[in-house]
């Protein structure tokens, strides 16, 4: 079965550091949700009868869409699964956090207020070039953090709902509830040490 994703040690330079944090979301990504066709068919059982030598002597369509034992699907959702989403979900919510906090340690906070001075300073005669009156300051790294994590929730949504029905439909699940719906339900059943929140 594939190991969930490892909750990365959180910190604000983790977070500012956004290749690093765009790199966590895109790896456990593409190891739980972009691949999990692949997961889910490693859970099907093969063959029980053994293997039937005439079945390659004939062309024919496999049915892709083969169910799972549910106990298999509910194991892989409790193991691999939710525990992924919910270590990206805590990695997002603490970045969330420093985004809307203030930052005393921004490199760029001295050079921000220098090139807002120079703006005040500078004279505009817009006659002569009427674009000259334009500036455009540069964003604080809280900023630029804050739209990050904004792009990369509705990325989540995106990913963790095209997920979810894959897994309905290759577990059979006839309740279909919504992806929030059952990760909530996890969450409450998960001790709150478990889950690290």
């Amino acid at each position: 079965m594939t190991q969930p994703s490892v909750l990365p040690p959180l910190t604000p330079q983790f977070c500012f550091s956004t290749v690093v944090l765009r790199d966590f979301l895109r790896l456990s990504r593409s190891s739980i949700d972009d691949t999990i066709t692949q997961n889910l068919n490693a859970l099907a059982t093969p063959a029980k009868a053994g293997f039937d030598p005439t079945s390659t002597s004939r062309l024919g369509t496999r049915s892709v869409s083969r169910q799972i034992d549910a106990a298999s699907c509910q194991a892989f959702k409790d193991k691999v699964l939710f525990p992924s989403w919910q270590a990206r979900s805590d990695v997002l919510s603490y970045c969330s956090l420093v985004a809307t906090s203030p930052d005393p340690d921004d490199p760029e906070a001295a050079l921000r207020e220098a090139e807002k001075e120079k703006n005040r300073e500078k004279v505009v005669d817009e006659r002569l070039d009427p674009y000259s009156a334009r500036f455009f300051p540069r964003e604080a790294r809280t900023e630029q953090l804050a739209m990050i994590v904004r792009q990369e929730m509705g990325v989540e949504n995106i990913v963790r709902s095209r997920t979810w029905d894959i897994v309905g439909e290759r577990c059979g699940d006839s309740t279909r509830a919504a992806w929030q719906d059952a990760l909530a339900e996890w969450r409450k059943s998960k001790e709150p040490s478990e889950i690290r929140r």
